[in-house]
């Protein structure tokens, strides 16, 4: 690095200026950043599940739907009753809401003189106690209303709003809570369904991005004040630090991307990651800057970037290949931030190669603070660094062994991993979000939709049938709490016109009883209340089931279910699409393991061949992989034993650990074979390394976890898991360079390292 070293500290005022101007210049894109919260847009739009869900809208226009609940010690009183009905009337109103379902709007259908009567559910709202009874006795034996807008116990009543394709959630749901403000009467209104947790999601992204800069920005400030003491080793790093965060968030407007809430995580891995080239850099200068040495500003630059130059750019190359490796995940912002986050290290790792020795190059050399391990002045790390070093020199062997031991231990909890992606669980238990979909569970069967799309002749009596039975069978299952279907309707049209008598509540074995069934039903109704079950030619019809279960397991048993049963039982002419949100979350789980699988066996094999690379030795790989193969288990066993699931943000630690982690390996493995280069023995190589360059590598660990620290106050749990998770592997990467590896280089004394 010696002429590349002349180059920067010749012309100092050139890279200052070129570094400022290009963030700049990415800074004037962040005001054009545009959050997005919807769950469907993080798979690929080829996916199966998202393309059935696209396929039924198309045909039956939005599932989307927002839930407006009334609960109440009684819902069929008159004064609950208004209310409800004043809601009804303006959520119609609204702008993005295509059609509204409650019991004024959908229908109940009743025989007298073997014709059929239809009318609403709730005609009018009653004004007299015998008359709210026998609505009350109505509804009761009305399949379309119970359990679906009116909780059985008729302790809470929905108002659900069905949005059309076009519809924006954030202005769709502002519009709602006004109404809810201005509609007032008994009862306590709340609302729920996806778009209200996108919205609250969306809200969340925003509110942990205003916290995490400042807060995280401030932890940054104090830990490199802790580290170095004088103002340099804070500003310096601080400043690549801003520079790489403001160049990485301006690239996503301008990639045409936008932020998710994965991408709450970007500028926390840049505020943890890249300060690390900076702070070996400012670790050298004042290791060279000792008393007596009577070295210039220009001296000290040339000296620092042609010393660590090179393990500073194979460390940084190494780091943005493991976080290049998420973008082998299936699941879009996951892929996304692995673009992001190596281009903001990169410009990170050129700042500190370049920004950081201009700096230095035009300041007054700084007071001398170094000092050695052994001096009287050693600080706590320096003289813990000496510690460290003679025991490892000392019982090698046996401090591999427990290690190894421990790691075993711990890596017997990799079976209790779950995997889980729904966002209701990304808040915790007492979370409104949380609190509301556990009302509407309770009350409502669930507000997971699941879909069934069936093609055929709909009026066919088999086709009808295979619809009920696979109503009948997805009740059975105790996660489902509701369903419905064009078969509901036609059993009660059979029973009405039958004469009313329970064993009349079947379908009908006719086709044309069917079709004069919907006739009939013209007459006094409108054909436009089953568009939602069956279309105008009676070509598809679709099933629609509520899932009570919050977690993602149990949503895929319920959806594996259902296609096992529609494997052995096929309903139409065509295979019947299953999709809607549970089928999505299903589809999330195979993305999230499938990507934590390539992504992190990528990054292992990336690491190995930069590192043996760099020391032109396969050994060197092997060397360098060990800590992170350490780690590992660390990260996954703790996962299992500490019920931590892996999700679409925990997914991504394994890649991140990697291409951080193998800094330390890097910094070790070549500090020691320069000490082995000047004659040192292996003992007293480990013991120089530790006390010098170690002291560097604890730095770097330290600002990756308190950078990473303020993911502890995240609206979202999985954000706050990932906080915790980065201390535990990163503790174990640490480890890994300052314990084991000396071990090891002390047991088997690799060839590369030799001089």
């Amino acid at each position: 690095m010696p002429l590349s070293a002349d180059i920067v500290v010749r012309r100092p005022w050139f890279f200052i200026a070129f570094f400022i101007l290009v963030t700049l210049g990415f800074g004037s894109q962040l005001p054009n950043l545009v959050i997005d919260p919807e769950v469907k847009n993080q798979l690929p739009s080829d996916m199966p599940g998202r393309v059935s869900m696209l396929e039924i809208e198309e045909r039956f226009g939005g599932s989307e739907m927002i839930m407006v609940v009334l609960e109440h010690e009684d819902v069929l009183q008159p004064a609950a009753l208004d209310r409800l009905k004043r809601l009804s009337d303006g959520m119609s109103e609204l702008d993005g809401i295509d059609e509204v379902m409650d019991v004024f709007t959908l229908t109940d259908v009743q025989g007298e003189d073997g014709n059929m009567i239809v009318e609403a559910a709730v005609p009018e709202v009653p004004d007299t106690p015998s008359e709210t009874e026998a609505l009350r006795e109505r509804l009761a034996t009305n399949a379309l209303v119970q359990g679906n807008v009116l909780a059985r116990d008729g302790t809470a009543a929905a108002v659900i709003g069905l949005l059309s394709k076009d519809a924006e959630d954030q202005p769709t749901i502002a519009a709602v809570e006004a109404l809810l403000e201005a509609t007032d009467g008994p009862g306590e209104l709340f609302l729920g369904g996806m778009p209200d947790v996108r919205t609250r999601v969306s809200q969340d992204i925003q509110s942990d991005i205003r916290r995490f800069m400042p807060i995280g920005l401030l932890i940054i400030l104090g830990f490199l004040w802790v580290c170095f003491r004088q103002l340099r080793g804070v500003l310096l790093p601080f400043a690549v630090v801003v520079m790489s965060c403001v160049v990485a968030m301006g690239l996503i407007p301008l990639l045409g991307w936008k932020v998710q809430m994965v991408t709450v995580i970007l500028p926390v891995i840049l505020l943890a990651v890249a300060n690390d080239y900076g702070i070996h850099l400012l670790a050298k200068y004042q290791e060279e800057n000792r008393p007596g040495r009577d070295l210039t500003g220009p001296e000290l630059a040339r000296i620092c970037l042609a010393d660590l130059g090179p393990p500073v750019i194979a460390a940084g190359v190494t780091t943005i290949a493991g976080l290049l490796c998420l973008t082998t995940h299936i699941i879009v912002p996951a892929a996304q931030l692995g673009v992001l986050a190596s281009l903001g290290v990169l410009f990170a790792l050129a700042g500190s190669l370049g920004f950081i020795p201009a700096v230095l190059a035009v300041l007054p050399v700084a007071p001398p603070i170094f000092a050695d391990a052994d001096d009287d002045s050693a600080g706590v790390l320096d003289r813990g660094l000496a510690w460290t070093a003679r025991q490892v020199a000392a019982y090698p062997g046996p401090i591999v062994a427990a290690v190894l031991l421990f790691t075993v231990a711990v890596a017997t909890g990799i079976g209790s991993i779950e995997v889980d992606t729904n966002p209701v669980n990304y808040y915790p238990p007492s979370a409104p979000v949380a609190q509301n979909a556990e009302r509407i569970n309770r009350s409502f069967g669930g507000s997971t939709e699941l879909s069934v799309m069936v093609t055929g002749d709909i009026q066919d009596p088999s086709v009808m049938k295979g619809l009920d039975e696979l109503g009948d069978a997805l009740r059975a299952h105790e996660g489902v709490g509701f369903t419905s279907s064009i078969a509901d309707v036609v059993r009660k049209m059979n029973q009405a016109v039958m004469g009313g008598d329970d064993e009349a509540l079947t379908i009908p074995d006719s086709r044309e009883a069917i079709a004069q069934y919907f006739l009939l039903y013209s007459m006094s109704g409108d054909p436009e209340d089953f568009e939602r079950m069956v279309d105008f030619d009676y070509e598809h019809a679709l099933l629609t089931a509520r899932i009570r279960a919050l977690g993602t397991a149990e949503i895929a048993a319920i959806v594996q279910a259902t296609e096992d049963w529609l494997a052995a039982n096929p309903i139409g002419s065509e295979p019947a699409i299953v999709a809607g949100f549970g089928p999505v979350f299903v589809d999330l789980v195979e993305a999230v393991v499938r990507g934590q699988a390539m992504s992190l066996g990528l990054s292992l094999v990336l690491v190995f061949v930069l590192v043996a690379a760099t020391f032109r030795s396969p050994s060197a790989g092997a060397y360098a992989v060990v800590p992170l193969l350490l780690a590992m288990p660390l990260l996954f066993g703790g996962m299992g034993y500490l019920g931590i699931e892996l999700n679409i943000i925990t997914a991504m630690l394994s890649s991140i650990m990697v291409g951080v982690g193998v800094d330390y390996t890097i910094h070790f493995l070549w500090r020691y074979r320069d000490e082995r280069g000047e004659g040192h023995e292996p003992r007293e190589a480990v013991f120089r390394t530790l006390t010098t360059a170690g002291r560097g590598i604890v730095f770097n660990a330290l600002s990756v976890v308190v950078g990473f620290a303020v993911l502890l106050i995240s609206n979202f749990l999985p954000v706050q898991f990932f906080g915790f998770l980065v201390v535990v592997s990163i503790g174990g990467c640490l480890i890994g360079a300052l314990v084991v590896l000396p071990a090891l280089v002390l047991l088997f004394r690799p060839g590369f390292l030799e001089p």
